[in-house]
Formats: structure tokens, sequence, C-alpha cells
């Protein structure tokens, strides 16, 4: 899984692509049931990932090369291996123990029968499965109930509690006293539920696309005792492939009782004030799947976060209209609070944009991709990504991008069932294929075992190798075609898509792009597929119909996704050019 001694040894790699900072995933300590999104204890670093010494060492590297950093935060759910929630087992229910967690009696089976046989509510875990697990007490009695919006190993913490407020207030000042920059806050809009826990018929999902599988949240099969035995719904992947039929999602669900309740502003507030006693420029990027974009404005309001993850560009997908329409809205809402919008086309919980560029639709959201669903056109996916990338690197507002999008990395869409690990895979028993295939490390060197990822020369050089041993193999396998886009390979060639981002992202920082105004261009036509617009002195056009535009009057090409310059037409289907007078 690599370690922070090796993100240590890679941040010069991170300074040639010209960021100005980076958000880690979980490092802290945890049984990795979830990624790391299963927190043990939030102020130690995992042995997986090294020690508080290396992470030190690799805070004051990066401020040195003059990159910050971010962390990830998850105060939603702990990890069932957190000290808290073992106290809470071992308690009696109504204790203060308990009351950190949400515990609750079962409702009865059949009126007066007083077994709380069932679930307290109908919710639904996001992974997949029911959202409630019913603990067993020590006398082999059925005991009470416990919430956990995503797996059974994630129990979610009671944000009523104002022990619970305090602690989260205590993690933060230890990262801060240690120098980090700012938070990626996981789950911002999930920590407070409807009070009475009412039932709710919607659906829940952690990035929401158009589509969503029917049978997803059905017999679920936890992870951690999946791996001990072969799934039923996998033995056959035809099968499983006949199983997936996919719906329409209603385009308005019930609004949800544990999703952007009102009362997470207050936390925010909180942390904001927080965050103010310390001296430097700290921040906190809210991941909140909210919408209509007027209600993600209210994550990043004056006196809450500075940023909030903007999901409807990432969803508009390859279509000049959808993409027109989320830049617009995303703007207006940003702009009404005075706040700048963010840009992001891929993360850790969504397929690659390459590849989802390259399907049939290339403005579907599959909740990833196996060897037995649409194989996407790469080379067709790939255009069209890099052009895309342009397109979030030249709007005003801070742009994310998720480490290997800089190689063109697509997703590994033939991942088999025995290596994946995402417990939505398992909880869905295949029918969600699950976000392993975006998650496999990264090719650093295309000659080397395991593409350079765990080096076995040195200690801590980038894997959990050690000196004189054979490489540890990545935690995920790497498709062949990784070896081709090897970061190696591509760098110092002309046109290679690591040495479009360095050049784009050097464009940005010297025309101040990211501090700009944007307005449309006389050039925007989305219902024809181009878009236009000029943000200072560049503007950016983007042919995504069928025909040849040309490079309009007055203009030169400074940049084309292309890897052309100068050329007299915008080629279609997949050019983007930065052109400035």
């Amino acid at each position: 899984m690599g370690d922070l001694a090796g993100v240590t040894a890679k941040l010069p790699y991170l300074q040639s692509l010209d960021v100005d900072a980076v958000w880690l995933s979980p490092f802290y300590k945890s049984p990795q049931a979830d990624a790391g999104y299963d927190v043990a204890d939030y102020r130690a670093v995992d042995s997986l990932f090294g020690t508080l010494d290396d992470f030190d060492a690799m805070l004051e590297k990066a401020h040195s090369l003059g990159i910050k950093v971010i962390v990830d935060l998850v105060p939603n759910h702990t990890s069932d291996e957190h000290a808290w929630f073992r106290e809470a087992l071992a308690a009696a229910p109504g204790s203060p123990e308990r009351a950190r967690y949400m515990f609750h009696p079962g409702k009865d089976s059949k009126p007066g029968s007083r077994d709380g046989a069932l679930a307290p509510n109908n919710w639904k875990s996001i992974f997949g499965g029911p959202a409630w697990t019913r603990l067993t007490n020590d006398d082999g009695t059925p005991g009470q109930w416990y919430l956990h919006l995503f797996d059974t190993k994630q129990p979610d913490l009671n944000w009523e509690n104002p022990e619970v407020h305090e602690e989260m207030r205590s993690v933060l000042r230890f990262w801060l006293d240690r120098g980090v920059d700012g938070f990626r806050v996981d789950v911002a809009h999930g920590l407070v539920k409807e009070a009475g826990l009412p039932d709710w018929e919607g659906e829940a999902a952690m990035v929401e696309g158009g589509l969503s599988a029917p049978g997803a949240h059905s017999e679920a099969v936890e992870p951690h005792t999946a791996r001990l035995h072969i799934v039923p719904a996998l033995e056959n992947s035809a099968a499983v492939a006949t199983a997936v039929e996919h719906k329409v999602k209603p385009p308005l669900d019930p609004p949800s009782p544990f999703f952007d309740q009102d009362g997470v502003h207050d936390i925010y507030r909180e942390w904001h004030r927080v965050l103010a006693e310390y001296d430097g420029d700290r921040m906190l990027v809210a991941e909140a799947w909210v919408e209509p974009a007027e209600r993600l404005a209210r994550y990043v309001r004056k006196d809450e976060m500075q940023q909030a993850f903007n999901f409807d560009f990432l969803l508009a997908g390859w279509d000049a209209e959808r993409m027109a329409v989320a830049i617009e809205s995303s703007l207006d809402a940003a702009g009404s609070v005075e706040a700048p919008s963010t840009w992001v086309l891929s993360n850790h919980d969504t397929v690659r944009h390459p590849s989802r560029f390259g399907l049939a639709d290339p403005t579907t959201f599959p909740k990833g991709i196996s060897a037995e669903d649409e194989q996407p056109d790469a080379a067709l996916g790939l255009a069209r990504a890099r052009a895309a990338s342009m397109v979030s690197f030249a709007l005003p507002g801070s742009a994310y991008l998720y480490q290997g999008e800089e190689l063109g990395l697509p997703e590994h869409t033939s991942l088999p069932a025995e290596a994946r690990q995402d417990p939505s895979f398992f909880r869905t028993k295949g029918v969600e294929r699950g976000r392993d295939g975006c998650r496999v490390p990264l090719p650093w060197k295309s000659a080397e075992p395991g593409f350079g990822f765990s080096e076995a020369a040195t200690a801590g050089t980038g894997g959990a190798g050690a000196a004189g041993k054979a490489p540890a193999a990545p935690w995920l396998p790497q498709p062949e075609a990784f070896g081709e886009l090897a970061a190696d390979v591509q760098a110092g060639v002309e046109g290679s898509t690591l040495e479009l981002y360095r050049s784009v992202l050097a464009f940005r920082r010297s025309h101040r792009l990211g501090s700009g105004t944007f307005q449309w261009a006389e050039e925007h036509n989305p219902a024809n597929g181009v878009l236009a617009f000029h943000n200072r002195d560049v503007l950016v056009v983007v042919n995504m119909g069928t025909a040849a535009l040309p490079v309009p009057a007055g203009f030169r090409v400074e940049l084309s996704s292309d890897g052309g310059s100068g050329g007299a037409s915008i080629v279609p289907n997949s050019g983007a050019y930065l052109v400035a007078k």
C-alpha cells in the first residue's frame, strides 16, 4: 500500500507538477476494512504506513518544497476497533459509553412481543444491505442495535453528544499543532441525523450518478468474512452480469433523514473557530454529496468551510450542455457566498474519467467496471479526458486532480473478484463492482516489478519491502497497460499526458487563472458541442461536437489537448485549446 516515507520520496515529483497541496487519504491506525476510512485511533499513524515521526518528516519536506498538506478527517464514524466502541460494547444500554454512538432498541416483530427483533428503522447502508446491526449480549441474548451508514465495522458517532464534539475538536488541534494546513472532511453532510430517526424509502449512494443498481441493497455479505469463502453470487460471473439491470434513479428522492441536516453547519462553525486559532492559511474542504448547488454553497459560507467538492461538474460527463450547466450553476452558487468553486473529474470513489469518457454514453456513471461490463474505448476516452482536464484547470477556483490522473491512467476494468477489497462489492454481492479499479497503485517505472511501486533496495522507499528482499506485490494488481503509461516513460516526452499536465498547470499559475474571472465567449455553443469561455486574457475552446472548429481569428494557440500547437482547427470530439491574443 506504500508508506509515508514513500510519499516523502515522491514529493519532488509533485513539485514538478506545480501543485500547491497534497491531500492524503487516511493513514491513521485502522483495521483497513474500508481503506483506512475505519479509524481506530485518530492520533496514531498505522504501522502499515510508518510512524508519527515519518509523518512529521513528510510534512517538513512538503513545506520546504512549497507544498501544503491536507489530511483526511473521518468524523461520521469510527472503526469498531476504536477504544470508544470497545468501551461501548462492554458497557450497559443507556451508559455514557454507548451514548457516544447510535445505539437503539429494536422494534417488536409483533405488537407486545417486546423482542426488539426488527431494526429501529428501514435505513440502508451506503455500501448495500441494512444500516443496522444487532448486538448479542454476554449471556447470549439479543441486545441493542447500532447504526452504521457504511460497513458494520464503521459505527456512526452520535453528534448529539457534546463529548463527540469535544473529541473531534481535540483531534483537529492535534494535527494543526503538528503543522498540517487543513482537512478534507469525509461524509461532511452525514454527521447529524433527523430527530426520531424516521423511516426513509429513498436511496443514497456515495457520489450519485444517473444510474443505480436496484438490487444493490439486498442480502449483504460482509467483506471481512466474504474473503474467507466464495460469495455465491460471484461463482458465475455471467450470471452476475445478467443480474445487473440498471434503472434510472428518480430525479428527486424524498429528502434524506441522515444527509444534509441543518445541524451539520453548527459543527463546521465550531471547527472554523478552531482553525482561526492558528496562524497561516488553514482550510477545510467538504466532501458533501449535496444537491442542488445552492445547498452545497451553505457549507462554504464565511464562518464555515473554505471549499466543497463540486460533484455536479464531475457528474456532467463528456457533454457540452451538461458541463456548461454545471459550470454556471457552480460558479453562481459559490459566488453567492463569496467562496471559490472547485473542479474535480476523478477521485477514489469514482471510475476514472478517461474510462468513463470512453464508454458508448460518456455521461454515464457506473459503480465500477468489470470484465463482464462494456469496455471503454481507451484512446477516445483519454483524448476526451485530456480536454476535460484542461477545462477544469482553466476555470477560476481550485482544481483537484486524483493520483495518476496526470498519467492518463484508466480504470482497471478486469480486476478478478478475488482481488477486490471494496466493502460495497461484497455487501452487494458484486452487483456494484466497487471502487478498487480506480485505486490501483501508480506505475512509476515501466520495466520494474509492480511498475516500481514497491521497491526493496532500501527500506522505506515507497513500499513495504526491506533491504535485500524482493519487492512486495502492490495491494491491488496493476493492468499491463500501466507499463506504457508509467511516469518514467512519459517524463520529458512532448505530447505525453504527464507533460501536458505540467504545461497546463504552469500556464494556469502564470496566467493566475485560479483567481481569475469567467465569462462565456462568443464561440460558446453547447447545443452544437462547443464549450467556450474567457478567463482573464485567455480564451478556452472545447470541441465536443463532430466537426472541426477553426481557431478564432486574432488568437494564437498556447496549449492544446491533442498535443499540437499553432493549428488552424480544433479537432472534433476531443479537442480543447487554450488560446490567447
